[in-house]
């Protein structure tokens, strides 16, 4: 008797690109070596008859199509988790019915947070399954006891069966699931192991089916590859409603938490919050903490500001222009981009004449949070002069705007938004761009200074 061989297929593991031969670049992402083989699962043929899904509905009761003027605007369910700055990512708080992706480093505070999350909505009397497969109940009633008390209607359950989930799911209906985390479920009808591009992919969607037919909302919870992407296929975030990132040192005390996919608010919202030993804690006041500990009277250090989907944010840029030992001299930014601030100092020889090829040159954004925004040209061109003059700069003086290749200064959005975000935090001195002092509305006690050109600056250091 013939045994059929099963039937296997190659898979990157960059973006979930399918092929039926091994190649050593992916067609799709153009990654090398990220094709990897796995058991490919073979669906029986049924009557379309007995086609059911999950709810057990036929296909002679599938849902009809329907114009948009008879869709309901009001049927959008939120709710919030109970943490302000969570909710301001996610665009108000939580849509019924929606599934967000929670990726992070080892160790960042993913299970922290979303425990934490759980035992609030529990208290303000939503029903909360949270399903572990990494964790026994034991280790996680540890962790619980240190963070606080739990409604009993949060619910622990540690499975990654996926067949046992979804029975127990659709038997407790509960409006809102945890899964901690979905490298660790395992669906039978797929061969591959747990973690697989496949596994990922199948059981993603099992869930996705689940929170849109049932109403239920999905917490996963993805683990990060070395390049700080969620690991499984690139597919996985084209799914899910939400993709939230949390960043930060995990032996620091600040988390910053991103969003960087929303279908239901914006992408450039950040959240702060700080590890402490009951938990995480929201910072109510980032520029407050931003700018903690600040040096004062020193040279190199200039406070700028960016914007983080609605809100202004003050940052410490800081500079060091020093003397290199070396042929090459070095180029060295923490907080935002190295190329960037190459781009900065040729605009600083070129322009007004200064050399610092044999200089090294180092930037850093104090606080912990990346920033890349546009704004911050000015803030760090200041603070490499001011270092390279070694005269400190104002300190009640706050500098924004864009630097263009010819040394102009060009406006940016939300300027009203940032002097008054400096003006809260006692700054009393703005240097901005010229274009964006028309029409600003800003208390009399405020100086703003318009400068166009890189050529004005050197009046004010």
């Amino acid at each position: 008797m013939a045994v059929s061989k099963k039937k296997t297929a190659f898979f990157c593991q960059e973006c979930g690109y399918e092929s039926a031969k091994w190649a050593g670049q992916c067609p799709a992402c153009k990654a090398w070596n990220t094709m990897v083989e796995e058991p490919v699962r073979i669906k029986s043929p049924v009557s379309p008859g007995a086609n059911k899904g999950l709810s057990g509905r036929r296909m002679g009761d599938l849902k009809r199509p329907v114009s948009l003027s008879a869709i309901d605007e009001a049927a959008e369910i939120r709710y919030s988790t109970g943490f302000g700055e969570l909710d301001r990512v996610l665009g108000g708080g939580i849509v019924k019915g929606s599934m967000i992706l929670v990726g992070g480093d080892p160790g960042i505070g993913k299970s922290t947070i979303l425990l934490q999350t759980a035992g609030k909505l529990a208290a303000a009397g939503h029903s909360i399954l949270y399903i572990s497969g990494e964790e026994s109940l034991r280790q996680i009633k540890l962790r619980a006891d240190r963070i606080g008390k739990f409604d009993d209607r949060l619910r622990l359950m540690c499975e990654t069966d996926l067949d046992s989930i979804t029975e127990i799911l659709m038997e407790e209906k509960p409006e809102i699931a945890v899964i901690d985390s979905i490298q660790t479920m395992y669906n039978s009808s797929v061969g591959s192991a747990p973690g697989s591009v496949s596994q990922v992919r199948e059981t993603t969607a099992v869930l996705l089916r689940l929170a849109k037919e049932m109403g239920i909302t999905f917490f996963i919870v993805g683990h990060v590859t070395k390049e700080g992407t969620v690991a499984g296929p690139r597919v996985l975030e084209h799914m899910v409603d939400t993709v939230l990132y949390f960043e930060g040192d995990r032996y620091a005390a600040y988390r910053v938490l991103r969003g960087v996919k929303n279908r239901f608010g914006s992408t450039n919202e950040i959240g702060l919050f700080e590890m402490a030993r009951e938990g995480l804690r929201e910072v109510l006041n980032p520029s407050e903490y931003m700018l903690s500990g600040r040096p004062l009277g020193a040279s190199g250090s200039v406070i700028t500001c960016s914007i983080e989907g609605t809100r202004p944010l003050l940052t410490e840029v800081q500079a060091l222009v020093s003397h290199t030992g070396y042929p090459y001299p070095k180029r060295q930014a923490t907080g935002t981009d190295i190329n960037r601030v190459s781009l900065l100092l040729a605009v600083l020889e070129k322009r007004l004449g200064i050399h610092m090829s044999d200089m090294d040159v180092y930037v850093n954004l104090a606080g912990g949070v990346k920033q890349t925004e546009p704004a911050l040209d000015l803030g760090i061109i200041v603070a490499i002069l001011s270092s390279f003059k070694n005269h400190p700069f104002d300190e009640k003086t706050m500098v924004f705007g864009e630097v263009g290749l010819s040394g102009e200064v060009r406006s940016v959005t939300m300027a009203e938004s940032r002097v008054q975000e400096a003006y809260k935090m006692g700054f009393r001195t703005c240097i901005m761009p010229a274009g964006n002092i028309r029409k600003l509305k800003v208390p009399e006690d405020m100086k703003l200074i318009g400068i166009r050109g890189l050529q004005q600056i050197g009046d004010y250091i």
